[in-house]
């Protein structure tokens, strides 16, 4: 029998796995759709696609609907049957730890929101144990509270920032936590009561916009998250890229300045060092904000025009600008995403920084890719990975179909005889 707590790989490596994926991420995407139509969006033959959903429905994934009426042929108003996800048969937590909370956000299968709740952390940088701990904790009093057990989880996906290996939850650094080369999902699964995914929390993000924000259905994007450092998520041919050691696209810690201000990573001359937004806030008290405690208060001085403000602002911007624009000359992205909270109202993402970021853009005679803002508001983190452990729960589940399948052959066997 399978580890019920391993982190399997998103795409299965056996056809039959593969295809149940392929018809539940056609299902997803469509909400509600028929047979036929599952057909012809995944290229499955129809006998092969009702084998597939025939299992889907035995496993309590997926589940009938009314019909729904065909107006793609000439039969136009004919009902057909459909199928729709199973909104109950999975409870996914999506858990951010951030400098000063853990946010927990609850899904079901369909990827509806159930509802959030917050614990507050008595330090920006804890213990592996103290952190575990406090992870669970915060993921049993977030079911209690949405009237939930721990125990009617079926996964965990868990964002924090630092240099995260996806692949094992292996946390080689974090600001999260007091020492390195942590074995973090290891760690975690004596205690959860589920199986985690641990991935870095920008990846996470572009994973939600990939499943259900600006990203959907593009191929080639790019997502840098604004917050207290500077992240980033890329996806190529719809796969999230992580690098050979799973520490890829740490455009924060990319070096714009030699023995430059300080990064909490511990190096120099890091872009977060001048971009992030304890860096912006440390602009803002400088300049004679009061008060400029947080990104809030420095965005609200920020809307009062002050001159001595705007100067304060305008390296940090032109460093982000510059560094945007080698990121669309390095990978040429259909889509370039910058996520915050705030949106549009952050200081990184005024008219000046991307017009700048226009005119450093290499001139090719088509148009330059698209860039959207995109505010999340506070759940932003969470949100990201609860689409991680909605994607990886889903894996598991038609995986698990496959290794019930033995036994199921085994016991009609038996009763045959």
């Amino acid at each position: 029998m399978s580890d019920p707590h391993r982190t399997p790989d998103r795409e299965p490596h056996d056809p039959r796995s593969a295809g149940r994926l392929k018809v539940l991420d056609t299902i997803r995407q469509a909400s509600a759709i028929a047979r036929i139509d599952i057909s012809k969006h995944t290229g499955l033959s129809p006998a092969t696609v009702t084998a597939l959903t025939a299992e889907l429905l035995q496993a309590g994934l997926i589940e009938p609907v009314a019909s729904i009426a065909d107006i793609s042929s000439a039969k136009r108003g004919r009902p057909r049957a459909a199928l729709k996800l199973r909104a109950a048969s999975k409870l996914i937590a999506g858990i951010k730890v951030g400098k000063e909370v853990i946010t927990v956000l609850l899904l079901d299968f369909e990827g509806r929101e159930i509802g959030h709740d917050e614990c507050p952390l008595p330090a920006s940088s804890l213990s592996a144990d103290d952190l575990c701990g406090r992870i669970v904790k915060a993921a049993a009093q977030a079911c209690s509270k949405h009237g939930y057990a721990p125990n009617d989880l079926s996964g965990m996906g868990i964002g924090l920032a630092g240099q995260v290996n996806g692949s094992d939850g292996f946390v080689h650094w974090s600001s999260s936590l007091g020492e390195r080369n942590v074995p973090l999902a290891t760690a975690l699964a004596g205690r959860a009561p589920c199986p985690v995914f641990i991935e870095n929390d920008a990846n996470l993000v572009a994973k939600a916009e990939q499943l259900f924000g600006e990203g959907r259905g593009v191929a080639d994007f790019v997502v840098v998250t604004i917050e207290h450092g500077i992240g980033m998520g890329i996806v190529i041919n719809g796969k999230l890229y992580r690098g050979a050691r799973g520490c890829g696209a740490e455009f924060g810690h990319t070096k714009v300045a030699r023995n430059g201000e300080a990064c909490q990573c511990g190096q120099l001359g890091c872009l977060e060092a001048y971009t992030g937004e304890y860096a912006l806030v440390k602009l803002g008290k400088a300049a004679g904000v009061a008060p400029c405690t947080d990104i809030d208060t420095l965005i609200a001085a920020c809307k009062t025009g002050d001159p001595a403000l705007t100067d304060a602002l305008t390296p940090a911007r032109q460093f982000f600008a510059l560094g945007l624009a080698n990121l669309i000359n390095l990978f040429d992205p259909e889509l370039l995403i910058l996520a915050s909270k705030n949106g549009a109202d952050h200081p990184l993402c005024a008219a000046a920084v991307l017009a700048d970021l226009r005119d450093l853009v290499l001139k090719v005679d088509t148009p330059m890719p698209r860039i959207s803002l995109h505010g999340w508001g506070d759940l932003m983190w969470a949100k990201g990975a609860a689409a991680y452990g909605l994607e990886r729960v889903t894996a598991l589940a038609v995986r698990q179909i496959g290794n019930d399948a033995p036994d199921r052959q085994t016991a009609a066997s038996r009763n045959a005889g």
